[in-house]
């Protein structure tokens, strides 16, 4: 059995649907601490109950965390041991704790993590996408202008991309997606992981939309989006996303020597440089065609 320690801040990680994706060691540290935050009292009951936990616990959310820090910080000084634990998942990763731990550290307590369920990991690791490099984006802005202009500043990115969505907004966010990042590009779209329902699709971005439209299920729940990376050869141009958008219009209709020479006029943009993005695009096109 893990034996707690006195004045110890613990990130004890919790499962992110399935109740038995617990760790034996989370669940000696949270019986044995002093104190337990948590990002919801009432959500997390069920699971301390589960597993017998009788520890006390107090509400720690986005809405208290900066005054509630100081107390808690203030308590492990004392020498108690405190465990956070946020609704489901690994604390502060899209969840509250920020604060916290760096109040903590900076007063020189030892911070320890117990690590388990983490949403964004499990979708990565299931999604067939690299997983070398990639960069977790958390959830998007939720006004229309600044969730694109997010996704703009993404657009060249060659690593893999990692979005958390609501079922509120899973529909605006793909659709965004889908405007700015090129219609083959891939898009994994993963849905109450670990739950009853669990449901991971590989589709495009292209294609995304009418694939959510044609199934209500698919939007209901607790979202993952993996977003496959730009090839390292079109990130390396340096076109900017509006530059190859109008690049990729002019190719629809146009051959490569008008489009090119089209959106040089346009743009402004560099010829060779707009001229080795449209081969690149040409080949996609024709590696989708296949």
């Amino acid at each position: 059995m893990t034996q707690t320690e006195p004045g110890i801040l613990y990130l004890v990680a919790t499962p992110i649907g399935n109740l038995r994706d617990f760790t034996f060691r989370a669940v000696d540290v949270l019986q044995q601490v002093d104190l337990i935050a948590c990002e919801d009292t009432r959500h997390s009951r069920p699971l301390l109950d589960h597993y017998g936990i009788s520890t006390s616990a107090v509400p720690f959310h986005e809405h208290n965390e900066d005054s509630a820090s100081p107390r808690l910080v203030d308590r492990l000084l004392r020498g108690e041991s405190i465990a956070l634990i946020s609704d489901a998942g690994t604390p502060l990763i899209s969840d509250p704790g920020f604060p916290l731990v760096r109040s903590a550290r900076s007063a020189g307590i030892r911070v320890v993590p117990v690590p388990g369920a983490c949403a964004l990991v499990a979708a990565l690791s299931a999604s067939g996408l690299p997983t070398d490099r990639f960069a977790f984006e958390g959830f998007l802005p939720r006004r229309p202008a600044a969730r694109k202009a997010s996704l703009e500043n993404l657009s060249n990115d060659a690593r893999t991309l990692i979005f958390y969505e609501s079922s509120h907004r899973v529909l605006e966010s793909v659709a965004d997606i889908a405007a700015i990042f090129p219609s083959e590009r891939r898009l994994v779209i993963a849905r109450e992981l670990t739950k009853l329902f669990e449901t991971i699709v590989d589709t495009k971005v292209g294609e995304a939309i009418s694939f959510l439209e044609s199934d209500p299920n698919m939007l209901k729940g607790e979202f993952v989006l993996v977003l496959e990376g730009a090839p390292e050869f079109g990130r390396a141009e340096g076109l900017a996303a509006e530059e190859e958008r109008i690049l990729r219009i002019l190719l629809e209709d146009c051959s490569v020597k008008t489009a090119v020479a089209l959106t040089v006029k346009i743009t402004g943009a560099r010829r060779e440089t707009v001229y080795r993005t449209a081969l690149r695009l040409n080949q996609e096109r024709v590696r989708s065609d296949d």
